[in-house]
C-alpha cells in the first residue's frame, strides 16, 4: 500500500478524488474532447470544490452528449431545460449555456489551429512544465501561463476560464505536473509526456 505520505494532501479525503488523482491528474491529454469535457468541468466547478463535481462526472457526461463538440455546437435554450431539469448536475444555467457557447468556440479554434490540443498546448510551448513543490502551500493558483491563456479564450469567445479555472485545467490535463515530488505520481507524470510530446503542436 502506498504510503499517505507519498500521495498529494488534497486526494487523501475522498475515494473518488483519490482515484482521480491516481488515473488521471497531471498526465498529459492531447485529445480534443477530452480537453473540451475538462474546460466543461472546471468551468462548473467555479466556486465550488472539485469533489462536487467529480461525483457528478457522469451525469455531466449524458447530460453533454459525451462531450461532443460539434454537436454541443448546435444546442441552445431547450437543451438547456433538459438538462437542467433531468440531471444530476450544478443547477446554474450560465454555466449550462456556456458549454454551448464554448463549443462553437472550440470549433472555431479547431478550424485554425488544426486542433483544439494545438490551441491550448501553445501556452506551455507544447512541453509540460514539471514544478518540484515540496509542500501544497507552494502550489499557485494561477500562472502567467494561464493569465495568458485566460485572455486568449475569452477573447475567442469562451465563458468561465478565468486564470484560476485555467490553471486548474492546466494541471488536469498535464500541461503543469503539481504533483508534490514525493508523491509517487510525479514521475508517472513525467512518464506520461515522452509518448505525447511530439504531438503537441500538430
Amino acid at each position: 500500500m502506498i504510503e499517505e505520505s507519498k500521495v498529494c494532501a488534497w486526494a487523501m479525503h475522498q475515494p473518488l478524488e483519490r482515484e482521480y488523482h491516481d488515473t488521471e491528474w497531471g498526465l498529459v491529454v492531447t485529445d480534443d474532447k477530452i480537453l473540451f469535457e475538462f474546460i466543461t468541468l472546471e468551468g462548473a466547478q467555479a466556486g465550488l470544490s472539485w469533489y462536487t463535481i467529480l461525483k457528478r462526472r457522469e451525469a455531466y457526461r449524458q447530460a453533454f452528449a459525451d462531450f461532443d463538440i460539434k454537436q454541443l455546437a448546435e444546442w441552445g435554450d431547450e437543451e438547456a431545460e433538459a438538462i437542467l431539469t433531468g440531471f444530476d448536475i450544478i443547477k446554474h444555467r450560465g454555466k449550462v449555456n456556456s458549454v454551448f457557447t464554448n463549443a462553437n468556440a472550440a470549433l472555431a479554434l479547431q478550424k485554425e489551429f488544426g486542433s483544439l490540443s494545438a490551441a491550448l498546448w501553445q501556452f506551455v510551448d507544447g512541453v509540460p512544465i514539471n514544478n518540484r513543490w515540496e509542500s501544497i502551500d507552494q502550489v499557485p493558483a494561477s500562472s502567467e501561463q494561464s493569465k495568458a491563456m485566460s485572455k486568449f479564450l475569452k477573447k475567442r469567445g469562451f465563458k468561465f476560464v478565468g486564470e484560476t479555472i485555467c490553471y486548474a485545467f492546466m494541471q488536469a490535463v498535464g500541461m503543469v505536473n503539481d504533483h508534490l515530488v514525493d508523491c509517487y505520481c510525479y514521475e508517472r507524470a513525467v512518464m506520461s509526456q515522452g509518448a505525447a510530446a511530439n504531438s503537441n503542436t500538430q
